[in-house]
């Protein structure tokens, strides 16, 4: 949140109050352009998938990843410490993890559901904590919307359903361990390292797809892309975004993302949805969205600490 160490977070970026700020829709575009960037960049390394599949095209994304990281955030990893290197090497072990099964879901059940349910991983975290009865609500709308999109039927591909829900469950983990970066290591230096450990890790993986399926340069383009619509601009995005707007308004905005990753897939891969799924998928985004416009004030507020 997949969003995505390609997506800063707001304990990572230093935010001033919106009405201090001029500018406010500079980051209103910021956040509509990083959403459609994403979502697109997503759909343009999947029609690489038929050369790479998805472990080439995530090896490539996590290449262009780290090196956007690394450039902006500049780390020096030799200074850090023991306390500070576990939970970046774990936040590098999620971040492959997430973008792996997430690409590896859109192979086989389309983007726009992929994307939905990689959703529930920031819903779940927003909701774990609360313990009021609106926030309950949401939870439930949220699991009736997935139980339309999971319902038996001849053409249900569980095994890409449930790549999406463990990358959900990367993507709550990446939030909670961003945060402990954040916390320990100033700056962007922690999320930097960690996509450079990840890319290392997809090194024997992108030299063995491209030993066993010659890529085209056609699919490296697609990989390419992807990597820069997908990771390079959404961050840029966001650090805009996140300096113009609260964090509270910033997730919100983020909510629609699978609304938009369905109608990219429809666009870009001819992936188009029935009115069941799309029931399904404006379940998950009302749940998202009404959990996140009703938070408390202080929560919001701890948003920018």
């Amino acid at each position: 949140m997949r969003r995505v160490l390609d997506r800063p977070t707001a304990s990572t970026i230093s935010t001033t109050s919106p009405d201090a700020v001029p500018g406010r829709l500079a980051g209103v575009a910021a956040m509509a352009g990083s959403g459609l960037s994403n979502q697109t960049g997503a759909a343009i390394g999947a029609l690489a998938f038929p050369v790479l599949g998805p472990l080439g095209v995530v090896a490539v994304r996590q290449y262009v990843a780290a090196v956007v990281l690394v450039a902006v955030g500049r780390p020096r990893p030799w200074a850090f410490t023991r306390r500070q290197w576990w939970p970046v090497l774990l936040l590098a072990a999620v971040f492959g993890t997430m973008n792996l099964t997430l690409y590896s879901a859109i192979d086989r059940i389309g983007l726009g559901l992929a994307v939905t349910l990689e959703f529930l991983g920031p819903l779940t975290v927003a909701l774990a904590a609360s313990r009021r009865r609106l926030d309950a609500g949401c939870a439930a709308l949220a699991a009736a919307g997935v139980v339309v999109l999971m319902r038996p039927r001849p053409s249900t591909d569980y095994p890409g359903m449930a790549l999406g829900l463990v990358a959900a469950g990367c993507w709550a983990s990446y939030i909670l361990l961003n945060g402990v970066v954040g916390r320990r290591i100033p700056g962007v230096q922690g999320p930097a390292v960690a996509a450079s450990v990840s890319a290392l890790t997809f090194l024997p993986a992108g030299v063995w797809v491209a030993l066993r399926h010659p890529p085209t340069c056609g699919a490296v383009l697609c990989a390419v892309a992807a990597g820069v619509l997908s990771s390079a601009v959404p961050y840029l995005a966001d650090l805009l975004t996140l300096r113009r707007v609260p964090a509270q308004t910033f997730g919100l905005f983020m909510s629609v993302n699978p609304v938009l990753a369905a109608l990219v897939g429809r666009v870009v891969l001819g992936q188009s949805l029935g009115v069941p799924e799309w029931a399904g998928i404006g379940a998950v985004v009302v749940a998202n969205a009404a959990a996140l416009a009703t938070r408390p004030r202080r929560d919001a507020a701890a948003d920018h600490a």
